[in-house]
């Protein structure tokens, strides 16, 4: 199979290249990303945890879905994409904002990322794909964040800084 490439930004978002996705995790290059958030009708936020065989983070909770743009792909595209192969559905993705975070991990490779946070509705089972999650869960967003304090080596690394900036957005938005 071929390497995934991502896309190398500015800190204005600005495309400056394209590389394999493992280089530019080596070198810990600024590049374009990508978060979703589904919520159900009692506003839970839907979490993924990560597979057994993932190469970094494995078995750890995170957000519904991320990933990296395709060149030429739409950050919405990207994640109805992402979330169709990650959780076997596609709904409504609206884009809620964008910021940049630096965030190492053990096995030498690092995420900087220019992350765009989007958030979608949806209210039935994911169908995962067991090669990608290892299982699913419904929490609500005061139990994710005390969950967070009290268990944080059971989330992923950039789950916990997005959901500290999805929260405050939250608390500051109404949707």
């Amino acid at each position: 199979m071929r390497e995934e490439k991502v896309i190398l930004v500015d800190t204005n978002d600005e495309a400056i290249g394209l590389m394999e996705k493992i280089a530019a995790h080596e070198q810990a290059l600024l590049h374009r990303a990508f978060s979703v958030f589904i919520l159900n009708d009692k506003n839970e936020v839907m979490l993924q945890q990560r597979a057994a065989q993932k190469y970094h983070s494995p078995l750890l909770w995170t957000n519904t879905c991320c990933s990296h743009q395709r060149a030429g792909e739409s950050n919405v595209v990207a994640g109805k994409r992402r979330l169709m192969e990650e959780m076997g559905f596609v709904t409504d993705l609206k884009e809620l904002f964008h910021f940049i975070y630096k965030a190492p991990f053990d096995n030498g490779l690092t995420e900087h990322e220019l992350d765009h946070v989007m958030i979608g509705k949806y209210n039935e089972d994911p169908i995962i794909n067991k090669e990608e999650v290892a299982n699913w869960k419904w929490m609500k967003i005061e139990d994710i964040k005390e969950d967070m304090l009290a268990n944080p080596d059971s989330y992923t690394v950039w789950f916990k800084i997005i959901f500290n900036e999805f929260y405050h957005y939250l608390e500051n938005h109404k949707l």
